[in-house]
């Protein structure tokens, strides 16, 4: 029950934020859990962020923040930063952001 309660609170922050003004009214309301965290991670606070280790699993939130927001490298560069350092325990930030884009492109290229 928490969960839901949490993905809702969530939800109208980021409406608040406008982070759905491309998606229509249907859509916002059937997005995806990794759509949820990759715009959470990008657009909310760090309580907010804590909140997603509280319904998510560690590796969940991790995997999408390498598919969704390390491949936007140049973009997001200073929150990849963060994320990998505060969130993600990485020793040296650019390296391993740079290390794991690399491979997310090669993946891609395949």
């Amino acid at each position: 029950m928490m969960e839901m309660s949490v993905k809702s609170d969530l939800m109208t922050k980021l409406k608040q934020e406008h982070c759905f003004w491309s998606f229509n009214e249907e859509a916002i309301n059937n997005i995806s859990d990794d759509i949820l965290i990759e715009k959470t991670l990008q657009y909310l606070d760090l309580e907010d962020i804590d909140l997603l280790f509280q319904i998510y699993p560690f590796r969940k939130v991790k995997q999408v923040w390498l598919n969704h927001l390390v491949p936007q490298e140049e973009y997001l560069y200073t929150l990849n930063r963060f994320l990998a350092w505060y969130y993600f325990k990485a020793k040296l930030p650019d390296a391993y952001i740079k290390s794991m884009a690399t491979r997310y492109y090669n993946r891609m290229a395949i």
